[in-house]
């Protein structure tokens, strides 16, 4: 075994002052160890939507009536709460792994060598976004889970996912700037995808907030709108996301583009066709908890897959490297790009 060297004074006062200085300069992560701890905080993202979404669909959500105690008297759930203060203040807890998870990501980050300032701030967005909602989560309790507030957890859920799908995309990558490998016509075709995508989202929480699944068994307000109208709407916005996929797709079939967009554009699509499936069988069958609770897991796996369309979009090597003339015929050097 390495001897493990003395701390000194010093190296406490140190440590005490700045902790993430502390354990770089002592501590160099291989690139693998910071690319897994950026896919750590991806998969603890989608975790905590899915546990979310347990506390919503079993009734759970004031389980714990209060916050940030789980009662008046008792920071805990207690044995006579039952099962509902048990899945409530399971998922509270979970948000603790979940820091800890973007804590790893940052540690890693800022430990990397040479130092990536880029990296470790998307590491620290993460951090802020998990408490501003781990207060707007208490705020969804203290309101009796008031379905605008409900919507907004999710909202906020969504742009943690999308920092964390971020950030292990820029773990995998250099510094350089970015090389488009597409033309400005298919960039401008995938960023109205990750739009609709968007809207998609955010009326996937109106129909939550319209619907049956309140989250107690008490009577929770709704949002006043038609869910069916709503439910009809969500859907012909998954048309129109699927139906850009395809296209985008052919588009850059036609145009010889590289192979990275064309297979997460096929990701995308793949994971598109399967929740698409999964929503209509659980519209027709009265919306089972365990068909709605699938739901929720594949919208996250969709927003994640939507993202990494635009991210395939260019690349940053870890050098410069110097380009060699090259000639292209004026369309297709147009729409497809640099290759």
């Amino acid at each position: 075994m390495e001897r493990v060297p003395n701390v000194t004074r010093a190296d406490a006062v140190a440590a005490v002052r700045n902790p993430l200085a502390f354990i770089a300069g002592r501590w160099t992560p291989s690139p693998r160890t910071v690319r897994r701890a950026a896919l750590a905080a991806v998969v603890m993202s989608v975790i905590i939507v899915v546990t979310g979404g347990a506390v919503r669909l079993t009734g759970s959500g004031l389980g714990c009536p209060t916050w940030p105690k789980c009662t008046d008297d008792s920071l805990t759930a207690t044995s006579e709460m039952g099962l509902h203060g048990a899945i409530e203040f399971g998922n509270r807890m979970l948000t603790y792994v979940l820091c800890a998870a973007v804590g790893w990501a940052i540690i890693a980050a800022r430990s990397q060598k040479p130092y990536r300032r880029s990296l470790t701030r998307l590491g620290w967005a993460q951090f802020w976004v998990v408490m501003s909602n781990a207060v707007l989560g208490g705020i969804v309790v203290l309101v009796g889970l008031n379905p605008y507030t409900v919507a907004a957890h999710f909202v906020v859920t969504s742009a943690l996912i999308a920092l964390a799908t971020v950030m292990w995309q820029r773990a995998r990558e250099g510094d350089t700037a970015p090389r488009p490998l597409v033309g400005r016509s298919v960039q401008q075709l995938v960023w109205c995808l990750v739009a609709v995508s968007v809207l998609l989202i955010l009326v996937g929480t109106v129909v939550t907030g319209a619907g049956p699944h309140a989250g107690d068994s008490s009577e929770v307000e709704r949002m006043p709108l038609d869910w069916e109208t709503v439910t009809k709407a969500h859907a012909v916005l998954a048309w129109i996301v699927v139906s850009l996929t395809f296209a985008l797709w052919f588009v850059l079939k036609a145009v010889d583009a590289p192979k990275g967009p064309l297979d997460r554009t096929r990701d995308l699509f793949l994971v598109l066709l399967a929740q698409g499936v999964l929503g209509y069988v659980q519209y027709f069958t009265d919306l089972p908890e365990l068909l709605v609770g699938l739901h929720m897991l594949g919208s996250a796996l969709v927003w994640i897959a939507v993202l990494r369309v635009p991210l395939a979009l260019r690349e940053r090597p870890e050098a410069a490297l110097p380009e060699a003339p090259q000639e292209y015929e004026a369309t297709s050097a147009s729409i497809a790009g640099r290759r």
